[in-house]
């Protein structure tokens, strides 16, 4: 079913402490207005209407792709939403408001809310259970079951404040009825704030059909400083180790491990503890990742075995059964299939070349100190220990270099290259020393 989400990011989130605005702190690698507009899309919106504060730049420049609606005034959540119809295309279709900090709603709960508008709603509140329902609102409930208010914890008689189910703040309306509604509300306190609840009761009273429906709390947790902001981060971990070991996945010590929401696993997957694994990473079947690894932004072909204490680096693509060991970085290199790198070496900015062999020490080195350049080593090639490859240098087929060269030209296919001194030996030349130390 088409419709138009309203996502309320508008919010000064002063509680943050932070200069960057609070919808645009990250969660598993994604900002938190992020995971609602996915999920919106992901429900099937039609259009989706951001609504942000003059005073925003940061979340001006993230969503520029959007329409967006300024709230001028923090008039409350009413005047915010009231800022975004006329950015409306189709006011018929339901309408779907959502908030930028509460980022764990999904398509499954959207849906459900606007099914109930599809079958005859004209406004339908999310709510959960609360065990503790102090400083939430209360879901008021007719004798026949439907909604009557919303009250405040602060406003809410003895009886009332026995109620667990609780306001979630996300709402739907029939497009039809949110602007006529709206109008009707009066201000709620002395800053003469206009608060989207109050539509139930309004609602209510014109003898509009107001339902609600209850969802899992971990769905709608709002983030309002750093501290829930951790909270949810963990939250969000939790999923996505669970997720990925459903799917195939082994963690030794799950708790340990730290993925981001786009992470791609294929099957039969191991991974050690101590593992991060940042933004745009994709990880082939069969693949074992050692202890205190880092990957970031690249593929691991299939069959790979990474680490321990391997750092891989954004724009990286692994073959299949490619081994990087101990101490080593790749970055924006291709590695063919069989390739080795086993410890402590520096790759950038390479081609590497099938069953080829880098050698401990090895060094690609890709920077001058004004460009980047590349290096290029052919299949089957063995690159010796503690060898400098000064790019952009290519290396050919089944080349062997020497142990503790410094290559700058390139090398034909089974070439033989060396560029260390000559090894001078003196007999008796160590007692010699030894004497005169002595």
């Amino acid at each position: 079913m088409s419709f138009t989400a309203i996502i309320l990011a508008a919010g000064k989130g002063s509680r943050m402490k932070s200069s960057l605005s609070k919808p645009l702190h990250k969660i598993a690698g994604f900002e938190m207005i992020s995971w609602v507009i996915d999920s919106a899309k992901s429900a099937g919106a039609e259009h989706i209407i951001p609504v942000i504060s003059y005073d925003t730049p940061d979340l001006s420049s993230f969503l520029s792709g959007h329409r967006l609606a300024i709230q001028k005034n923090q008039k409350g959540t009413a005047d915010a939403v009231m800022a975004a119809l006329p950015h409306i295309k189709n006011i018929a279709q339901p309408i779907l408001v959502l908030y930028a900090d509460t980022p764990f709603i999904n398509k499954d709960i959207m849906r459900k809310l606007l099914d109930k508008i599809k079958s005859g709603s004209d406004i339908c509140v999310l709510g959960f259970i609360a065990e503790n329902p102090n400083g939430y609102g209360r879901l008021i409930t007719s004798s026949t079951g439907s909604l009557r208010a919303i009250v405040e914890d602060s406003e809410a008689k003895t009886s009332e404040k026995m109620i667990k189910n609780v306001n979630a703040g996300i709402m739907a309306f029939n497009g039809n009825i949110i602007e006529e509604t709206i109008r009707k509300i009066t201000p709620s306190n002395s800053k003469k704030e206009f608060f989207l609840t109050d539509t139930v009761s309004v609602g209510s009273k014109d003898n509009l059909r107001v339902d609600y429906i209850i969802t899992d709390k971990e769905h709608v947790i709002g983030i309002n400083n750093l501290e829930q902001l951790a909270y949810a981060e963990a939250i969000a971990q939790n999923n996505l180790r669970r997720k990925a070991m459903l799917s195939g996945v082994t963690m030794i010590a799950p708790e340990t491990v730290f993925l981001q929401k786009d992470t791609i696993f294929g099957q039969d997957i191991v991974i050690e503890p101590n593992v991060v694994i940042a933004g745009g990473v994709s990880i082939a079947n069969n693949c074992h990742i050692k202890s205190f690894c880092h990957l970031e932004r690249c593929n691991i072909g299939e069959g790979n075995i990474i680490g321990p204490f391997a750092r891989i680096r954004p724009d990286t693509v692994t073959s299949q059964n490619v081994k990087i060991g101990n101490f080593v970085e790749v970055k924006k290199s291709t590695l063919g299939i069989g390739a080795k790198v086993n410890h402590l070496s520096y790759i950038g900015d390479s081609e590497i070349g099938s069953n080829s062999n880098i050698g401990a020490g090895t060094i690609t080195c890709n920077y001058d100190g004004y460009r980047k350049y590349e290096t290029k080593i052919g299949k089957g090639a063995f690159i010796g220990s503690n060898t400098a490859l000064i790019a952009p240098v290519n290396i050919g087929d089944n080349a062997i270099i020497g142990a503790g060269s410094t290559i700058t030209q390139d090398v034909p296919d089974t070439g033989l290259s060396l560029s260390r001194s000559k090894q001078t030996i003196i007999p008796s030349g160590a007692k010699k020393v030894q004497n005169k130390r002595k």
